[in-house]
């Protein structure tokens, strides 16, 4: 990774800062699989978001372990130019996407009474302009820079009041990743202490002896349904978690037997196998968000694992029966509404759905190797929360403390 470079004067007005290649390759594509398992339909329209307070809420909260070290060091990178060492919190963080047609004018990130609070921003991009996305520069409306070119682990550090007003172009293509933090002098407003007492409450009866992994629980459903067009909300529109995975060649077959469930709604709440092409891979998944991590990770991880010794047991691939297909047809049918929109907000150019003989050996590797994260995750989670609830702030525990 090439050093940090840093941009910035204190004694220039407006105040900012921008770091080139603060984060790594790995941490950017680390935080893109998270968002992308478990994003819901975000504040403005064509955004996503991923809140740390959701994944919590989700069964996810593994998951928070790899924003700890990034949230610390933009912390302090914050504190240290603006001179203000220990005299911050955060008050948000969070991962959000902007996709084609997305887009904001000049504002400042304090413009409503309601976020007065806010003193500072950091804004992260995880991934390129150019490469994931078009369109989506980033411009403040005076002083230098004034235009932002969004590259995978620069990070943009500014004060979020009217010194920095700023605007984003509108997406072209592609899905234009972040993680923002915002920060604040009024510990009133601390986003650590809310967050250690949701973990708290959700992970009462967690042992580090017995670290179980839940599978993660999807909020409701409607956090998930997007649609361009708010007129015909639900007569055109998608689930973006079957999106997500069906741009990536896959699709879902319910597990229950036709008719079970008296709301269909619930399906995807429900077992569910993975399809692709006329293939099905019989092992279940929980729900819709459980298949999906598996399909994200596989498309994070998949490549890089080592050969892989034959996982797949005879019987654990068939074809899809015609019933089955049927099935499936349905599924999309009520779940994919807008396949163009679907196409049009997740574009995926590093894949195709009429890709031949798929290895289903190296997926169901992906699969070991998703759980052997997951618990190491849970784990740390696990070690660490004392400590958290002790200092009343999240940090990184050193590995001598757990």
């Amino acid at each position: 990774m090439l050093p940090s470079r840093e941009m910035g004067a204190k004694s220039l007005k407006p105040p900012r800062l921008i770091l080139h290649n603060f984060l790594t390759s790995e941490e950017c594509k680390e935080l893109e699989f998270i968002h992308k398992s478990s994003s819901t339909v975000g504040y403005r329209p064509n955004v996503f978001s991923t809140t740390l307070s959701h994944l919590i809420a989700t069964n996810s909260s593994p998951f928070l372990i790899p924003f700890v070290p990034i949230r610390e060091k933009l912390k302090e990178k914050v504190e240290n130019f603006f001179g203000c060492e220990y005299e911050l919190c955060i008050e948000f963080t969070g991962l959000i996407s902007w996709c084609r047609g997305a887009c904001i004018g000049w504002h400042s990130d304090d413009n409503r009474p309601y976020l007065k609070q806010r003193h500072f921003t950091a804004v992260c991009y995880l991934n390129s302009y150019g490469k994931d996305f078009k369109g989506g520069l980033f411009h403040f409306q005076d002083g230098e820079p004034t235009t932002l070119v969004p590259m995978a682990g620069d990070v943009a550090i500014y004060t979020a009041d009217s010194c920095n007003i700023h605007a984003v172009d509108e997406i072209i293509e592609g899905e234009r990743l972040t993680l923002t933090l915002w920060f604040s002098r009024d510990s009133a407003h601390d986003e650590d202490a809310k967050l250690i007492s949701l973990l708290s409450k959700t992970m009462l009866h967690s042992s580090i002896n017995m670290p179980e992994v839940k599978p993660p629980m999807l909020a409701s459903i409607n956090m998930y349904w997007f649609s361009l067009d708010l007129a015909s909300h639900q007569q055109l529109g998608f689930d973006i978690c079957l999106a997500r995975m069906h741009v990536l060649g896959f699709d879902v077959c319910s597990c229950q037997a036709e008719g079970l469930l008296s709301d269909s709604t619930e399906i995807l709440m429900e077992p569910l196998q993975l399809v692709r092409g006329n293939e099905l891979f019989k092992q279940e998944f929980v729900n819709i968000l459980h298949a999906l991590q598996a399909v994200q990770f596989h498309h994070w991880k998949g490549s890089d694992l080592p050969n892989v010794q034959s996982e797949v047991q005879p019987g654990d691939v068939v074809r899809l029966s015609k019933s089955q297909q049927e099935a499936v047809r349905s599924l999309e049918s009520q779940f994919l509404k807008d396949h163009q929109a679907v196409e049009m907000i997740f574009s995926c150019t590093t894949c195709s759905r009429n890709e031949q003989n798929f290895d289903w050996e190296r997926f169901s590797a992906t699969i070991v190797a998703l759980k052997d994260y997951s618990c190491k995750l849970h784990k740390e989670l696990l070690m660490s929360l004392p400590y958290w609830r002790s200092h009343g702030i999240i940090y990184s525990v050193p590995p001598e403390c757990s």
